[in-house]
């Protein structure tokens, strides 16, 4: 009887073990060489597989990055967030994306995204359009705030004409976002550029949908945490004749969704079989902008390697895939979720919140041990500093007009912090840092 074969590190694996070892994050070789024999296999078959036991499927690939443990965690929010079928007219498949459905591996995911397929049936695409500002606007306005959860902010419809919105200038065509009040109201009341009063209704600009979304916070009592939970809509419109249309002229790919309810895979199949053929290498481009974006303008190391984890993968890097799979269990990249909930605890702290101040107060205790528990010496220190004196505001309501300057002293201080530890372990592994050198070349003639 032959011994039964077992896979051994390549070249480049054992340079990235190396790598990993000399910067001090642990990558077990017999893990690494697992992850890497199962992610090789599942991209070579069929890309759709379904957990049977629990009724969620998605891309083979994102598949081995989810983890049924916090799957009751995800249905409950994804109650609060998704939309619901209307027999004839809308049909729904809700998803959980980013570092939510990769919760096998993000220990200290940052926010609870969501992604939901809307299928709108219609006759016309003016009557579609139509239909999404009718359900969109009944589920923000069922939605606005209860005991755990208040809405933060709907995205829907492009800004008609140059406006200033609330001491904000807004170019025409850009995405408007719509605070409670003003869903509530069904306008925006702003002015033109020269001061002249502009009124922009919801439903005016339902003909351009353009990018949908919707934000809450909600208070987690499991976990004892604040949660931003978002749903972003890939809005399609399916004619009579059964031609279907994206309204914002993009059919959005697949390879980073886990559907949660197997009762949405009819409608999966359906949408799936208009991607595009190059779709994948549209998803991979896109990806590779955000990096270039998050390395010259918006600095932010966390979400490069975020990113770059999801484009290595999928373009078959796997080595330096395992390599980032690792950083994120890093104890430093909790401070990923701290930078993240001092804005909840800032989108939360104004008139009119369902957030109690005991809940706030809990979140911002919960952040000075996260801290704590993270790092030590002068960073600590100051950070707990920072994080006290939010939590002292907090307890002062009249005083609320001072939050946001000191969230974001304490959120600076915080993604400094974050943005140093992965530039270091990016920059150690030559072969990436190679690849994100070559993403700043060339976005170096656009910065010029």
């Amino acid at each position: 009887m032959s011994e039964t074969l077992r896979p051994t590190p390549s070249e480049d694996l054992t340079r990235i073990i190396e790598s990993a070892q000399r910067l001090g994050v642990e990558l077990d070789e017999a893990d690494a060489l697992q992850w890497l024999t199962a992610v090789a296999a599942a991209a070579e078959e069929t890309d759709i597989t379904v957990d049977v036991q629990t009724g969620v499927f998605g891309h083979r690939v994102s598949m081995l990055d989810f983890s049924r443990e916090e799957l009751a965690h995800f249905r409950w929010i994804g109650k609060l967030v998704e939309f619901l079928d209307r027999p004839g007219q809308v049909e729904t498949a809700l998803a959980l994306s980013g570092s939510a459905a990769q919760s096998k591996i993000q220990s200290y995911p940052g926010d609870a995204d969501y992604f939901e397929r809307i299928n709108l049936i219609a006759p016309t695409r003016e009557d579609a359009c139509g239909l999404l500002s009718q359900v969109m606007r009944e589920k923000a306005l069922s939605a606005l705030k209860g005991p755990d959860y208040q809405l933060i902010e709907v995205k829907f419809g492009s800004y008609p004409c140059d406006v200033v919105n609330d001491g904000r200038s807004c170019k025409a065509g850009s995405p408007i976002a719509w605070k409670s009040g003003q869903i509530e109201e069904g306008k925006i009341e702003a002015s033109l550029p020269d001061g002249t009063p502009r009124e922009i209704r919801w439903e005016e600009v339902a003909d351009n949908p353009g990018w949908c979304k919707l934000d809450w916070v909600v208070a987690d009592r499991v976990h004892k945490s604040l949660v931003n939970a978002s749903n972003m809509l890939d809005v399609t419109w399916e004619a009579p004749d059964g031609t279907i249309t994206p309204l914002d002229g993009y059919l959005d790919p697949y390879f980073q969704e886990v559907y949660l309810e197997a009762e949405s895979i009819p409608l999966f199949t359906k949408l799936a079989k208009h991607v595009a053929s190059d779709a994948l290498d549209n998803y991979v481009g896109q990806l590779e902008k955000e990096v270039r974006k998050y390395l010259t303008k918006d600095v932010n190391y966390g979400k490069v390697a975020k990113r770059m984890y999801n484009i290595f993968r999928l373009k078959g890097r796997y080595e330096e895939a395992a390599f980032l799979r690792e950083l994120f269990d890093e104890p430093a990249t909790l401070l990923y979720q701290v930078w993240s909930l001092i804005r909840t605890v800032d989108d939360c702290f104004a008139p009119g919140s369902s957030m109690t101040m005991e809940t706030l107060l809990e979140q911002t205790d919960q952040l000075v041990l996260s801290v704590v528990r993270t790092l030590e010496g002068e960073k600590e220190v100051e950070i707990v500093r920072l994080l006290l004196r939010l939590r002292d505001i907090l307890s002062k309501e009249e005083a609320c007009q001072e939050l946001s300057a000191q969230a974001e002293a304490a959120r600076a201080e915080v993604i400094n912090i974050v943005n140093n530890f992965f530039y270091e372990k990016l920059c150690g592994v030559d072969s990436i840092k190679a690849y994100m050198d070559g993403l700043i070349d060339l976005a170096a003639p656009s910065l010029n």
